[in-house]
């Protein structure tokens, strides 16, 4: 094994990494820079100061400026990079913004937008926000398991209408945003469409729920208690018989009703229409991922600008050194840095994936988008808690940025599908439905642990491994026992969800790499992407060992090579975070970075 050296160059293109890092579809950064300004006003700095409702009017507010950066609210509402790149940016000044924000234009006016067979609505007041728009989909009896859902719209054929009921309190629809506040609202609804008696399956229909004087008749709602992280206005709500007209009906391919009350469809099951008429979750997927993104960002930006601004005694008498001088402290955060890095460009590749499939690839860029929405949440959630902990008692306190953080990452790791959930689901597709990957080229022992081609080939091998072994563990269970079967296989094809994510981001990481012509910033990025991958073959290093993936010396090698890429990029460090674009109107209100 060969041992490589190189002395990195003292200057990092700061103005070159954020142009890769915002790279995002064919508005490039100028997408990320739009909704970086909005963020900027003082509209979004933290008011401690406010109540629980005060907090969950300001959502609203913020939700109306946002709006303000929106030619067209109906236009955008089609653009899944845009109102990514919105969640991106927001979530670290205010989760509550950012629910609302997806609800009202990627689950509402989304879903409504994608409806090309009922006559073209009238959606202005939706896109001057006269009116909000909100989601109503699981209940308190159905979650994850939605499709099973309770809640009725019966045809009247008399009257040509359809009658939204809650059958029973199970069936109340748990957890939208449909209190009062930011103003009157109206709701896209799932309920099973009844048609003579007959269940054809759950559709979504659009219910007005509340105007200037409050809740519409028939309609029922009562706030829930305060959750953890930023508040909004979750409630429990259930219908009363209310009467909607045919237009109610959201249809397209999974569904049409036609004039004598029978539905054309052209997707098979129940099970499957549903699907398609929620298939808005998709995006919002990618919206939660996002999130997660921008707040682990801030948080890291957070944390390495107070590591170089925190002194603490040092090892002479009479000296005072920054925190980031210990490497103890800057390791770990040059660690969630690299992570951060992988996690941005996943993210890219993500949306691209599902911005340009085509129908014949659609369920694998749902599993993608999924996978990469349980990985990049869970490694945010993990981000910001290290990022509080580096800042200590300060990073307790929730004017200073950071306290809230992971609690907040908490909603996006259940919303748009429970990652666990997802997980779950991904794996158990990719047991027969996914290609097993090609046995990698064993290592010559000669490969330095900084080569990419051989770190790459160590989580390959991993896949493979869980691959195999989640096809063997599901055929090993007793036939005629399908959850016995699954539950044999499951840890498997769990961790073989996970290292397929792990590779994919590192893919896309490498692939960034290639896209930096600057000698220096690409030497800095290898670096980090060589850290990155590293972490992740020594998490695995006893299995790559056991499948010949690497050699004993190799393993050996890890831990000084890792301190290696540590004092290597150690004095990147601040470039890499300030390179995220952390509005400074932001860093600078928080009085730990202040000095208040």
């Amino acid at each position: 094994m060969t041992t490589e050296t190189r002395t990195p160059h003292p200057v990092l293109d700061q103005v070159a990494v954020a142009g890769l890092l915002f790279q995002d579809g064919p508005e490039g950064k100028d997408l990320h820079d739009r909704w970086q300004r909005a963020v900027s006003s003082a509209l979004f700095r933290y008011r401690p100061e406010l109540t629980t409702r005060q907090r969950r009017q300001l959502a609203y507010e913020r939700l109306r400026a946002l709006n303000d950066q929106v030619p067209s609210a109906e236009r955008f509402a089609d653009d899944p990079r845009g109102i990514a790149a919105l969640h991106e940016w927001a979530a670290p000044m205010d989760v509550a913004t950012i629910t609302v924000a997806g609800i009202h234009y990627n689950l509402f006016l989304g879903s409504v937008v994608d409806d090309r067979v009922t006559p073209p609505r009238d959606l202005a007041d939706f896109g001057t926000m006269a009116r909000i728009g909100t989601f109503l989909c699981t209940e308190r009896a159905h979650g994850n398991d939605a499709a099973a859902l309770e809640t009725v719209a019966r045809y009247d054929r008399e009257h040509d209408e359809f009658v939204l009921h809650t059958p029973h309190p199970g069936a109340q629809k748990y957890m939208p945003n449909t209190s009062s506040a930011g103003g009157p609202k109206t709701a896209v609804v799932a309920a099973r469409l009844v048609v003579d008696d007959k269940d054809l399956g759950a559709f979504l229909f659009l219910t007005p729920l509340s105007d200037e004087y409050g809740t519409l008749p028939g309609v029922t709602v009562s706030l829930l208690p305060e959750r953890t992280g930023s508040p909004v206005d979750h409630c429990a709500t259930s219908f009363d018989h209310v009467r909607l007209p045919r237009t109610a009906l959201l249809q397209g391919a999974h569904g049409e009703l036609l004039p004598d009350g029978t539905l054309a469809s052209a997707v098979g099951s129940p099970r499957k229409r549903f699907l398609h008429a929620i298939s808005r979750v998709t995006v919002g997927k990618l919206c939660m991922s996002a999130a997660g993104l921008g707040v682990a960002r801030a948080a890291l930006a957070i944390s390495v600008r107070y590591a170089y601004t925190r002194h603490i005694s040092g090892p002479v008498a009479g000296q005072r050194v920054p925190l980031a001088a210990h490497r103890s402290h800057h390791s770990r955060l040059l660690d969630h840095t690299a992570t951060a890095y992988a996690m941005t460009f996943l993210h890219r590749a993500a949306t691209e994936r599902w911005v340009t499939h085509r129908p014949e690839e659609r369920e694998d860029a749902e599993r993608t988008v999924a996978v990469t929405k349980a990985w990049i949440t869970w490694q945010a959630r993990d981000i910001a808690t290290e990022a509080r902990e580096r800042c200590g008692a300060r990073g307790l306190f929730p004017v200073n940025g950071l306290a809230d953080m992971a609690a907040n990452i908490d909603g996006g790791i259940t919303a748009e599908g429970d990652n666990l959930a997802i997980c779950c689901k991904a794996g158990a597709e990719m047991i027969f439905g996914h290609d097993l990957a090609e046995e990698p080229a064993r290592p010559t022992g000669d490969e330095p642990l900084t080569d990419p081609g051989l770190l790459r080939r160590a989580l390959t091998a991993a896949e493979r491994y869980w691959h195999l072994a989640a096809r063997r563990d599901l055929r090993a269970g007793q036939g005629g026992d399908a959850l016995g079967r699954w539950n044999n296989a499951s840890s498997a094809s769990l961790d073989l969800v996970e290292v397929y994510t792990v590779g994919k981001a590192a893919d896309a990481l490498l692939a960034a790499c290639d896209r930096v012509s600057d000698p220096i910033t690409r030497a800095v990025l290898e670096d980090l992407a060589a850290l990155f991958l590293l972490r992740q073959v020594s998490a695995r290093s006893g299995l790559l060992l056991a499948e010949q993936a690497l050699t004993a010396d190799q393993v050996r090698a890890i831990p000084q090579t890792l301190q290696t890429l540590t004092t290597r990029l150690a004095p990147h460090l601040g470039t890499l975070t300030q390179a995220f674009g952390l509005p400074e109107e932001h860093l600078s209100s928080l009085p730990m970075l202040s000095g208040a």
